[in-house]
């Protein structure tokens, strides 16, 4: 029992490491003009990311965010979304920045989040100047969120698809 426990630990730990960035505990509002990404699910409604990027005290890049979701979508997807963020990731340069969005601020959908009080996670990367940041963008994989098998025997899934904001407001 020591050993499985031992071993959970390990790989535990090991997929802590494999993480990029780090959830620094701190909240910044986002700026005028935050990147929006999002999806939708093939049952309907959606949710939206918004991020914004500053100078952390220690020089390095902090990814601050939020996210919404629509309020007309189904109930199997409506937990859903912290699931979604874990996969997310943010590039620049064709480079990771942060992988697992899923340390965001969870608020109501707008149609504007600007100025929205996010928060925030520290990069291992240097600050590249707020210029670059303009090339920053957000990959979310299309996945599966829900599956299931009825009573007939036939296949219910239910897909995100990264088409971009999608919670309305």
């Amino acid at each position: 029992m020591k050993r499985q426990i031992a071993a959970c630990a390990a790989v535990i730990a090991g997929l802590a490491a494999c993480t990029t960035g780090q959830v620094s505990g701190f909240s910044a509002p986002l700026g005028t003009d935050p990147l929006l990404a999002g999806g939708s699910y093939t049952s309907g409604g959606g949710i939206t990311i918004a991020l914004s990027f500053r100078r952390a005290d220690d020089g390095g890049t902090a990814v601050c965010g939020v996210w919404a979701e629509s309020g007309a979508q189904s109930a199997l997807t409506r937990d859903r979304a912290p699931r979604v963020l874990q996969t997310a990731r943010v590039s620049l340069d064709g480079r990771t920045l942060l992988s697992n969005l899923g340390f965001l601020r969870e608020v109501p959908p707008a149609a504007d989040y600007a100025g929205r009080d996010a928060s925030c996670a520290i990069t291992g990367r240097p600050w590249p100047g707020q210029g670059a940041m303009q090339a920053a963008r957000v990959d979310i994989p299309r996945q599966t969120v829900f599956r299931d098998i009825d009573d007939t025997g036939g296949v219910v899934e239910i897909h995100f698809n990264p088409t971009g904001p999608a919670a309305g407001g």
